[in-house]
């Protein structure tokens, strides 16, 4: 199985060189086969400089320019477009996940399921440094998600994600152009129908640059897509649904370490 990377880069001089040095480095040591389509999102600053030259030295890092509308979900969606492996992951440039992560989701998508998901908040999991106010929102947001749903799953807002290729056709069309894409995906496979396994992760702040999440900004295109997605699980009378689906006992697995 061929595993993609999607890395959206946007003015991320100060980490992307260290972030694409670690996952390349534990992929080729377990000997996965794998490409990290790194998608330039309008850097102003080395970003793109660097990303030519880690290139030219490991030829699993594709660079490409998102000439399109710039934004979060905008430059993964380009991303999308352009992999050419059996999965994709989801991957942040300011090295805020972590590879050995990773290497767990591989292994559950050999197992068979669709979808796997990574979550910070349950035995195992791991966060450091995360910043206060946004720990407070990130739990009172997948509350209300969570509940909403009907979902025992409690980390739907973080990106770092992994699905099967047929997963991103089948949740098509994408329409978040921004952070809201880290909802929209999870909860589209969930709803129509995907299996997926989760497992505990590790999520670090990230070293250098600065977060491009601006919080204000966010929380009325998080409410959007979430009652979307909401309306389109009790509406459309399976219209979107997959039509082929694992038993229900088989379609969530927890994993605890």
């Amino acid at each position: 199985m061929k595993l993609s990377l999607v890395m959206p880069a946007r003015n991320e001089e100060g980490c992307i060189a260290t972030t694409l040095e670690r996952f390349t480095d534990v992929l080729t040591a377990h000997a996965v086969d794998f490409e990290i389509v790194v998608v330039d999102d309008g850097s102003t600053d080395a970003t793109a400089d660097l990303l030519a030259a880690i290139s030219a030295r490991r030829p699993q890092v594709v660079p490409v320019t998102n000439t399109g509308r710039h934004g979060f979900g905008m430059a993964i969606r380009f991303g999308l477009a352009r992999i050419s492996g059996d999965a994709v992951a989801i991957v942040m440039a300011d090295g805020s996940d972590s590879p050995e992560d990773l290497l767990k989701y591989y292994a559950k998508l050999q197992e068979g399921y669709d979808c796997v998901f990574g979550s910070r908040f349950i035995r195992g999991g791991c966060v450091v440094d995360y910043p206060r106010h946004k720990l407070l929102l990130n739990r009172m947001a997948n509350a209300f998600i969570r509940v909403l749903f009907g979902l025992n799953f409690n980390d739907i807002t973080n990106a770092f994600k992994c699905y099967r290729r047929e997963v991103i056709a089948g949740m098509q069309p994408l329409i978040s152009p921004h952070f809201n894409l880290t909802v929209e995906m999870p909860l589209k496979a969930l709803v129509r129908g995907y299996s997926y396994a989760v497992v505990p992760i590790t999520w670090t702040n990230r070293a250098a640059g600065v977060s491009k999440l601006k919080i204000k900004e966010m929380g009325s295109r998080y409410l959007f897509i979430v009652l979307y997605l909401w309306l389109e699980k009790h509406l459309s009378r399976g219209d979107y649904h997959r039509k082929v689906m694992a038993p229900a006992d088989e379609r969530t697995t927890q994993i605890n370490a």
